[in-house]
């Protein structure tokens, strides 16, 4: 396919080539993407991206972050730490089933030979939705329903890291409600309400 250049500059062209990344990524996946697909899309030449993005690696992780929603995404208030807990647990769900997700899981799967940008990526995905989890969290304690203890990051990640274990691991498209129902009930609650390690006299 013949790349037919169009003359744009700066943030136009920058969305043009993200745009275009995103849409090969979605239509044929990271395996089979090639920078002169994402080119001959974008109507740019392969050289205007590699002097923006190094690699192939690098485009798609940009090209993923370009898929994610840039509104306000308010954390749920439903008056308790479950109710909060399953709502934010919901969202989760939905944009990991979702061609979001889907990319996601392609990327981390498949730049495994590319050290930088997998931390690059894996540290985006931790930090993903922390401060929400950890909003629930402050707000049960007001509440009483949890002690201090439970405001650390590994509390607030665990229901999430257990649901993204059940797509990279169990190779699930969709996880049913029932089992983000366990996921909160059965790790999530009881962690978050243990009681207060005493010191041993």
């Amino acid at each position: 396919m013949s790349v037919v250049t169009t003359r744009r500059r700066g943030a136009a062209l920058e969305e043009a080539i993200l745009q275009a990344a995103v849409e090969e990524l979605t239509e044929v996946g990271y395996r089979e993407l090639t920078m002169d697909g994402v080119a001959a899309r974008a109507g740019t030449a392969k050289n205007v991206i590699y002097r923006r993005w190094p690699s192939r690696a690098a485009l798609c992780i940009a090209a993923y972050r370009h898929m994610l929603p840039t509104g306000p995404d308010a954390t749920p208030d439903t008056g308790s730490l479950r109710g909060d807990a399953l709502a934010l647990l919901t969202r989760a769900n939905d944009r990991m089933s979702s061609p979001v997700g889907r990319i996601l899981r392609q990327l981390l799967a498949d730049i495994q030979s590319d050290p930088e940008r997998m931390r690059e990526l894996r540290d985006q995905v931790a930090r993903a939705g922390v401060s929400r989890w950890l909003t629930v969290l402050a707000r049960a304690a007001s509440r009483g329903e949890v002690g201090q203890q439970a405001l650390t990051p590994r509390v607030a990640t665990v229901a999430v890291d257990l649901l993204r274990n059940e797509y990279a691991l169990n190779g699930a498209t969709a996880v049913s409600p029932e089992v983000l129902t366990e996921i909160v009930d059965q790790v999530f609650i009881p962690l978050a309400t243990r009681a207060p390690a005493h010191p041993r006299s």
